[in-house]
């Protein structure tokens, strides 16, 4: 099986650093040279495109940031369809149902299985992200070992864009999560509580989640705010889970508020600022100094 990943990034790099030795041949392509001469290093061979991969390739996957992008790294001139068709497509950016239902239609021939991850950066090096998957369970099941090098796959069902609603769930529960703890813990040091402490009770309490487990251990408490998750990329992923819930005619005003909290978190960290910078927002609305030690 010769295979292709199409985006180096931060999580499309570990990520097909481990599916290097996996598979017969391991194609690789990025906009940035370094990127590709660091898979190339680790037993890859280098593309040259996009249009190289989907030739070549029996398997392709994406790993890029936004829609907009998958849609035309995969359908638009010079894309991955341009010159060939790969049996598989499989897309593990968080791009939306409504762009994995298009693309299904779009390519009737090919197998597209939608497949957005979570566990960041540290989990793709790992091997221990979640990877949610839509589209043909027999498809599912021919990559199924490529999944299992990535991180640990689920099959939400045949539906295109499946994976991908579940992702957006996972993002609004994710985000909810920070935006709500950093709310509380606002309160708390307003009060005088040591934030330490309040942790430490929390994650042995019923309102321990994502956020007080390793968010705010890890980037909140020592003030270093480098969790490693973009919040422009967080408030895309926000943004395109508020579009999907408005078409389907489900509310999310929590969503809504979290999308607030992250505009104005790169308002005021600027457009590099991590999603954990949430709480700097927090604590400045409830009149605690953000830029204190600890």
């Amino acid at each position: 099986m010769i295979v292709g990943f199409l985006g180096l990034g931060r999580m499309g790099g570990p990520m097909a650093a481990r599916l290097a030795g996996k598979c017969d041949n391991l194609l690789v392509h990025d906009m940035a040279d370094e990127a590709v001469a660091a898979l190339v290093a680790e037993g890859t061979q280098a593309a040259g495109s996009a249009a190289a991969l989907g030739r070549q390739c029996d398997v392709v996957f994406t790993s890029l940031p936004t829609p907009q992008i998958v849609e035309e790294a995969v359908l638009g001139k010079g894309g991955v369809m341009a010159q060939g068709r790969p049996r598989i497509l499989c897309d593990l950016s968080t791009s939306g149902p409504q762009l994995a239902a298009r693309l299904a239609q779009e390519l009737p021939d090919v197998a597209c299985l939608d497949a957005p991850v979570s566990g960041g950066i540290a989990g793709a090096k790992a091997g221990t992200i979640s990877i949610m998957v839509g589209g043909l369970g027999s498809a599912f099941e021919e990559i199924r070992t490529l999944l299992d090098a990535m991180g640990k796959p689920t099959h939400m069902g045949e539906t295109p864009g499946a994976g991908q609603t579940m992702k957006l769930v996972n993002n609004l529960l994710g985000a909810v999560a920070i935006g709500v703890t950093a709310e509380g813990m606002a309160f708390g040091i307003k009060q005088g509580l040591d934030p330490a402490r309040m942790i430490e009770v929390l994650n042995q309490s019923t309102g321990i989640n994502s956020a007080t487990r390793d968010k705010w251990p890890r980037a909140v408490l020592p003030r270093t705010f480098d969790f490693g998750f973009a919040a422009a990329l967080s408030l895309k992923d926000t943004r395109l889970l508020l579009d999907e819930a408005e078409a389907a005619e489900v509310p999310l005003p929590m969503g809504k508020i979290v999308a607030d909290y992250l505009e104005r978190t790169l308002e005021r960290e600027g457009r590099d600022a991590d999603f954990t910078a949430i709480a700097k927002v927090v604590e400045e609305a409830a009149g605690l100094d953000p830029e204190r030690n600890s």
